[in-house]
């Protein structure tokens, strides 16, 4: 299925692969995430030095390995909240109270992180239909409603944690392709009986030619403002435009920290501050500044 962005296995690398098959395009490398795991170390190691740190149990907390990443590649849910941050997305455990009607009517929402030990993956709705882009898999596989909610009551049967992904996710095309030409669910299932495995047939051939550029078009438009449609013809979206703000959110951050930190010492010039410190408020202010900014 090309239109549907999906990347599979590779080695232990399934965060990644989860990340960019929810937001459809190759927005994160490995490197990215081991750059926003080693950031949040050093937050948690900034955090426990305002004690004592000659205490036994910050003593401890050094000779830790890293909670955010592994040298298999793994990453944890606070990376994967992280690079998420950057999209204004959120993600809610479904056992959580504010995640009630996804719990309860999971085919209203847009998307499910799902993850098991050490394996990450996106179940993500286009169009109306729903698609489990697990990395293991060797495509896109199309899930009905009905079996929407028993496939997440049985992960959580066999120990995964589900997040709710609230927010607006970016625009795509296979968004809008499914939106305007659904895959027939018939014609779908008769073809995965004929073959006895996941197709290797591209979506293409439910959704005609002109679809796909009307589709293409529109999402080319609806991810622009109105400044950037003047110049639609000659420059064409960068893709690296993530990794832009992601560097612009870590130069706000710390900007923000060293202001933070001259003002404590300004204050009380006997306590040091670390300059890596920021709390939660400040990394919401700053990942504002970052957007807005692009």
């Amino acid at each position: 299925m090309d239109v549907i962005f999906h990347e599979k296995q590779e080695g232990s690398l399934c965060a990644q692969h989860c990340l960019n098959s929810l937001l459809q395009g190759s927005y994160y490398t490995a490197v990215d995430l081991a750059d926003i795991a080693h950031q949040l170390d050093e937050d948690e190691r900034s955090k426990m030095a305002e004690g004592d740190r000659e205490s036994a149990e910050y003593l401890r907390y050094l000779q830790q390995p890293s909670q955010n990443m592994d040298d298999s590649g793994f990453f944890s849910i606070q990376v994967l909240q992280t690079a998420l941050k950057i999209w204004n997305l959120e993600l809610i455990p479904i056992s959580s109270p504010h995640a009630q009607e996804a719990k309860s009517y999971p085919q209203s929402q847009n998307a499910f992180i799902c993850n098991l030990q050490q394996h990450w993956f996106t179940i993500r709705k286009f169009g109306q239909q729903w698609f489990n882009l697990n990395s293991i898999k060797s495509e896109p596989e199309l899930i009905t409603d009905t079996y929407l909610s028993i496939y997440l009551a049985q992960l959580e049967q066999e120990g995964y944690s589900i997040f709710v992904v609230v927010g607006e996710l970016p625009k795509c095309l296979a968004d809008q392709a499914l939106r305007d030409n659904p895959i027939e669910w018939k014609n779908y299932r008769a073809e995965r009986i004929q073959s006895g495995r996941a197709s290797n047939k591209t979506i293409n051939q439910y959704v005609g030619k002109e679809s796909l550029q009307a589709a293409l078009a529109a999402v080319d438009t609806a991810n622009m403002d109105e400044s950037r449609k003047r110049q639609a013809a000659d420059a064409p979206v960068n893709l690296d435009e993530i990794r832009d703000k992601r560097r612009l959110y870590y130069e706000r951050k710390r900007e923000t920290e060293m202001e933070q930190s001259n003002l404590s010492n300004s204050v009380n010039t006997t306590k040091a501050t670390d300059t890596e410190t920021l709390n939660e408020e400040m990394l919401q202010e700053a990942i504002r500044i970052s957007l807005q900014n692009n």
